[in-house]
C-alpha cells in the first residue's frame, strides 16, 4: 500500500512538472511569435520615409578598434541570435556593448559538441566534431558551415572575453582546454591564451542534483529512469527532429542535425530505432544531461585546467535559506513557477543510501542550497574531483587587483533564470550584474601589463 502511495505521488509530481514545463515553453514560443507579428505589422503600416537603416543582423566583429569582443554563451534549452525571432536569451544584455556576439549552439547537444560548434562559429569554416568522437557517438563528423566566421582574426593577439550562463560556462571551459590541446585540425597554433577572461553566471561547473530528480540514474549519471520527465523530453525531441518542419526548425533547433534524425534521411525505421533507444543522441549519451550530472561533470573536470593567464569570475545563485537548521526556499513569490518545485526538492535531496556517493567526501547538506536548476556549491568554481584556486568575494576590495588563474566568485540571491529572457523580473539587479561583467571585461584588455587595473565598484 505504501509503495502504491509513493508511486502515485511520483506520477502526480511528473504530471505537474510536465505541465509546468510545457506551459513555460509555450509561453516563450508564443511571446516570440507575437513579437515577430507585431514587428511585421509595424513594418507594413508605417510610412516609407526612405531612410537607410543600418542592418545589424549580419554584423560581424573585427579587431580594428583594439577591443576584444564579448561572447555570450547560452545554457541548456537556450538559443542565440536569430532563433525565436527577436527574443533575446540574455534579455537584451548584448545591447550594453557594441562588440558582443551571441552564438546559437545546440540547446541539448553535449558540452563537447557545443564547444566544437563555438570554435567554428567564431573562427569560421565547417564544424568538425572529430572523426573518433563522431564514430563513437554515431553522428556525422561535419556539421554547420559558418563560412568566414564571426571573428576570423581570433588568435592569441586577438583574444576573447566569454560570458557563459549555466551550461554555457562549462562549454567555454571545454573550448579553452581544446585550444590548449590544439584539438582543431588545421589550427596548430591555438592556445589557452586565446581566451582572455571567463565570466560565469550560474555556471554548471560541478553538476547538479536536479538531473537525478528529472530522471538521470544517480548510480552512473549516464542512463535514464524508465518513467521520468527526461523520457518525455526525449520522445518530444525525437519526434520534433524527425518531422523536420523547416520553418519550425529555423525558429528553434535542439541542435541534433548532425545525427540525421530527419525522416528524409532516417525514414520510419530510424524513428522507431530512436524511440526504442537503439540509435540517436540519447542512445549514445552524446547529449547535455549526462554532462550535467555530478559524475559527468567530474569526468569533464578531470581533463580541464584553470590557466594562469586567464581571468575568471563567477556569480553563483541561490534561492534557499536555513530555517531552524532546515534548508527551504527563501521565497514563494520571488521564485519563478517553473523552478519552485525543484528548489524545494533540491533543498531536501538525499543521495540514495544503496548507491555509492559520486565522490569521496560527498555530503547531502553541501548540495542543499540551490537556485532551482543548479546547486550553489556547483556554481562557485570547479571543485571536483580537484579543487581549483578560488576566492570568495564579499567586498569589491577583495579582488583589487584581480589576478589571473584564480576563480573569484560571489553568491547572489536569485533563481536560475532571473537574469535571462525577461529582464523585468530582475529589475535593477539585471543592470548591476551585466554592467559589472561588461565593465570588468573592459578593464582587462591588455594582458601584457604586469598588473591589472583595479576592478571598478560593482
Amino acid at each position: 500500500m505504501i509503495r502504491l502511495w509513493i508511486a502515485a505521488l511520483q506520477l502526480s509530481e511528473l504530471f505537474v512538472s510536465s505541465i509546468v514545463h510545457l506551459l513555460y515553453g509555450f509561453y516563450i514560443f508564443s511571446t516570440a511569435v507575437a513579437s515577430d507579428l507585431s514587428q511585421a505589422l509595424n513594418e507594413c503600416f508605417k510610412p516609407n520615409m526612405n531612410v537607410r537603416v543600418k542592418d545589424e543582423s549580419s554584423k560581424t566583429v573585427n579587431g580594428s578598434d583594439g577591443l576584444p569582443p564579448i561572447v555570450l554563451v547560452h545554457g541548456i534549452f537556450g538559443f542565440g541570435k536569430g532563433r525565436l525571432g527577436g527574443l533575446s536569451y540574455f534579455a537584451g544584455a548584448e545591447k550594453k556593448d557594441e562588440r558582443v556576439l551571441v552564438p546559437d549552439l545546440g540547446s541539448l547537444t553535449s558540452i563537447y559538441d557545443r564547444a566544437r560548434e563555438l570554435f567554428y562559429y567564431l573562427k569560421g569554416g565547417q564544424v568538425d566534431y572529430g572523426e573518433d568522437h563522431s564514430k563513437a557517438c554515431g553522428h556525422s563528423q561535419f556539421g554547420r558551415d559558418y563560412k568566414e566566421g564571426n571573428y576570423p582574426e581570433w588568435d592569441e593577439d586577438h583574444p576573447i572575453h566569454f560570458v557563459g550562463h549555466s551550461a554555457g560556462a562549462q562549454v567555454v571551459r571545454v573550448l579553452q582546454q581544446m585550444l590548449a590541446d590544439k584539438a582543431f585540425k588545421g589550427y596548430e597554433n591555438t592556445s589557452e591564451n586565446w581566451v582572455l577572461s571567463i565570466s560565469a553566471l550560474s555556471g554548471a561547473f560541478n553538476g547538479t542534483t536536479r538531473t537525478y530528480l528529472d530522471g538521470m540514474q544517480p548510480d552512473d549519471g549516464r542512463s535514464m529512469k524508465p518513467i521520468c520527465l527526461l523520457q518525455l523530453c526525449r520522445l518530444g525531441v525525437i519526434i520534433y527532429d524527425w518531422l523536420d518542419i523547416p520553418w519550425l526548425k529555423a525558429y528553434y533547433n535542439f541542435g541534433f542535425d548532425h545525427f540525421n534524425l530527419s525522416w528524409k534521411k532516417s525514414g520510419l525505421s530510424g524513428l522507431v530505432d530512436c524511440l526504442l533507444g537503439n540509435a540517436g543522441p540519447f542512445a549514445s549519451g552524446d547529449w547535455i544531461l549526462p554532462d550535467l550530472t555530478i559524475q559527468g561533470s567530474m569526468r569533464l573536470n578531470s581533463h580541464l585546467n584553470t590557466f594562469p593567464n586567464t581571468f575568471y569570475f563567477s556569480y553563483a545563485t541561490k534561492r534557499t535559506r536555513k530555517i531552524m537548521g532546515i534548508t527551504l526556499p527563501s521565497s514563494i513569490l520571488r521564485i519563478h513557477p517553473l523552478l519552485f518545485i525543484r528548489v524545494l526538492q533540491m533543498s531536501q535531496w538525499t543521495h540514495p543510501p544503496d548507491v555509492s556517493p559520486p565522490y569521496k567526501g560527498y555530503r547531502d547538506e553541501d548540495w542543499q542550497d540551490n537556485d532551482g536548476a543548479l546547486n550553489t556549491i556547483s556554481m562557485t568554481h570547479p571543485r571536483i574531483p580537484t579543487e581549483h584556486p578560488s576566492l570568495f568575494v564579499v567586498n569589491d576590495s577583495d579582488c583589487h587587483p584581480m589576478q589571473p588563474g584564480i576563480w573569484y566568485y560571489k553568491v547572489v540571491e536569485a533563481d536560475h533564470i532571473l537574469f535571462i529572457v525577461n529582464r523585468e523580473r530582475a529589475g535593477v539587479q539585471f543592470d548591476l550584474i551585466y554592467d559589472s561583467i561588461f565593465e570588468r571585461c573592459r578593464k582587462h584588455v591588455l594582458r601584457t601589463k604586469p598588473t591589472v587595473p583595479n576592478q571598478i565598484q560593482q
